[in-house]
């Protein structure tokens, strides 16, 4: 499989339902007329614990609004009819499971949907969803983050479509502080692969995203997005545009 991410890669998240199906349709569109090189698609679920407290405001909202996987991909059928931009989904395992694997991972492929990032399957276990994965031709993006050199290269060695490195655990405003740690990880993520690395969480301005392009292939934004569609609900997508051009106005 190949990566889905090239350098200065633009990488925004949304919470699929938040408000409601068809605008998180629209944003996405407007993501990708803006120049986004792929979206990062929540699936809402009742706990999700390594969220931002903003995150875990739009899976609520979603969860209300009557938000579930066959819509979703209802509804990711529909946007294949405007954008091939890739997608990938933002999920706990529990969604997935109750979805059942073969079916979840057979429906990713006929949507295109690229990839998958689940925060609460530990490396050691991804095999309980490998076989399907494999089979249906999603990846299975990795999560890498500040621990032991040894566990940092053993999970870049085998990431595929993209790494998705977070600097800082419960952190969504540090990066500045630890940038020097940044580069020394990717460093480290770098010695053992060449698959693309994407740098989050607590992107959310100009600068930033500048900066941090320049030692990432891709930057992750996701509070910033959440919190335009939160203030801005149905009418969000124009909001979403303006905001996103500008930000990959400055990934050079």
């Amino acid at each position: 499989m190949n990566n889905i991410i090239n350098k200065n890669s633009l990488i925004g998240f949304l919470m699929a339902g938040d408000p409601d199906l068809d605008t998180t349709k629209n944003c996405i569109i407007s993501m990708a007329q803006a120049g986004a090189g792929l979206v990062e698609l929540g699936i809402p679920f009742s706990d999700p614990i390594a969220e931002s407290t903003v995150i875990q405001s739009a899976n609520i909202r979603a969860l209300k609004s009557g938000t579930y996987l066959n819509g979703i991909f209802s509804m990711i059928e529909e946007l294949r009819k405007i954008t091939d931009i890739p997608v990938i989904f933002h999920s706990y395992i529990n969604p997935v499971f109750n979805y059942g694997y073969e079916n979840f991972f057979k429906m990713c492929a006929q949507t295109k949907v690229a990839g998958i990032v689940i925060p609460d399957l530990p490396y050691e276990e991804k095999s309980e969803i490998k076989e399907y994965a494999d089979k249906y031709g999603v990846h299975i993006i990795s999560f890498v983050v500040p621990t032991s050199e040894d566990r940092i290269k053993q999970i870049a060695k085998e990431a595929t479509g993209f790494i998705y490195f977070v600097p800082s655990i419960g952190s969504t405003s540090a990066l500045g502080d630890n940038s020097r740690e940044v580069m020394s990880d990717i460093e480290l993520i770098k010695q053992v692969t060449d698959i693309p690395i994407a740098l989050g969480f607590g992107i959310n301005t100009p600068a930033q995203a500048e900066y941090f392009s320049k030692i990432a292939d891709g930057i992750i934004i996701g509070n910033a997005i959440v919190k335009i569609v939160e203030k801005h609900g149905n009418d969000s997508p124009s909001y979403v545009f303006d905001y996103v051009k500008e930000m990959k106005a400055v990934l050079k």
